[in-house]
């Protein structure tokens, strides 16, 4: 659970609140109309949602929290079609280059969002509702008033039922179960009991935690090195780095990330300048191969590459989950690294 400028506690679960309805609710499905673009609908209008129950989900597509929350959206949006609710994505982008209406595009078929995305690249849409998180969910009822607010994850449950108690033709009550069969790779929810690494940025601006004995570099070209020792949650350079507001771009390959983490899943977004100029990378765990511990994106022997901006699950361990040392290597330069997420 995020706000667009500052991490807050990813080990908070959602949060469900009762709205009274304000002056303020008229806009919420108008303020739809700022969308710079729309994908797997046409642009929707007021008359086109007038009387129906509407899930507005503000997303960006890096966002972990947000997918773990994505095989209840597609579920819903499949299950209570026919009665009335319409679910509208709101992508509204924390990185740079999430504002690419391309690389949503890309994402939103590779993840298998099917239901109409307003693509709100300059956060028109996020300003209107006052918004601070990712992923957040407005519920609006058939008269188009706001009625519920939920915000991270967790609380399904509770949020289907608040769904369920709008729509007209819906019985009461909700099946309070585990995530859906659909939920796969990175979509699958955090072994909360495990975690004890929060999300961590690698730009100069958001970044905690670097323990590379150069210093935290502003934005000039600098080689770096990796201390003997990292401790939790500590993180790390080796080689040739620029440390940009937003990122660490690799100047000149090979060179390395390392970061101490305790958790069940390793997650890095990052990317390449050149869409058609994949670079290649392996990932150890302790040193070793991951082998079984790999995630969805490298192999046994932790190979993979980054073809595209995007979040890659690269570590999902077995148990027992204990604090462990991860680290990337890149055989390519002009990668960018944006950010680490745990699960």
């Amino acid at each position: 659970m995020k706000t667009q400028s500052v991490l807050l506690a990813s080990l908070v679960a959602g949060v469900l609140a009762v709205t009274a309805g304000t002056r303020s609710d008229a806009t919420a499905i108008d303020s739809l109309t700022q969308a710079t673009e729309w994908l797997n609908s046409p642009p929707l209008q007021a008359e086109d949602l007038r009387g129906k129950v509407v899930l507005v989900d503000f997303w960006t597509y890096t966002c972990v929290n947000w997918m773990r929350t994505l095989p209840y959206l597609r579920e819903w949006s499949e299950k209570y079609r026919d009665q009335g609710l319409v679910v509208i994505g709101v992508h509204s982008p924390e990185f740079g280059f999430e504002r690419n209406a391309q690389h949503v595009r890309r994402a939103t078929q590779a993840l298998g969002v099917d239901y109409p995305v307003a693509i709100d690249s300059d956060h028109a849409i996020w300003r209107a509702y006052h918004n601070q998180y990712w992923p957040a969910v407005y519920l609006i009822d058939a008269s188009g008033r706001v009625r519920f607010r939920h915000v991270g994850e967790a609380d399904y449950g509770q949020l289907e039922q608040a769904l369920r108690s709008l729509l007209p033709q819906a019985a009461a009550g909700s099946d309070d179960k585990p995530a859906p069969t659909s939920a796969k790779g990175a979509e699958v929810a955090a072994d909360w009991k495990n975690l004890r690494s929060g999300e961590n940025y690698l730009g100069r601006e958001r970044t905690v935690n670097f323990a590379s004995p150069e210093g935290l570099g502003r934005g000039t070209p600098r080689t770096y090195s990796i201390p003997q020792r990292l401790r939790l949650n500590e993180w790390s350079l080796d080689g040739a780095w620029t440390i940009t507001p937003e990122a660490s771009v690799l100047d000149r390959a090979p060179g390395r990330i390392a970061y101490r983490f305790h958790a069940r899943d390793v997650n890095l977004v990052m990317g390449v300048a050149t869409l058609d100029h994949p670079v290649k990378f392996r990932v150890r765990i302790d040193g070793m191969p991951p082998g079984e511990a790999r995630g969805t994106d490298v192999d046994a022997e932790g190979y993979g590459s980054v073809d595209e901006p995007r979040l890659y699950q690269l570590i999902r361990q077995p148990s027992p989950i204990v604090e462990r040392t991860f680290e990337i290597e890149f055989f390519g330069e002009d990668v960018a690294a944006f950010s680490f997420t745990f699960g």
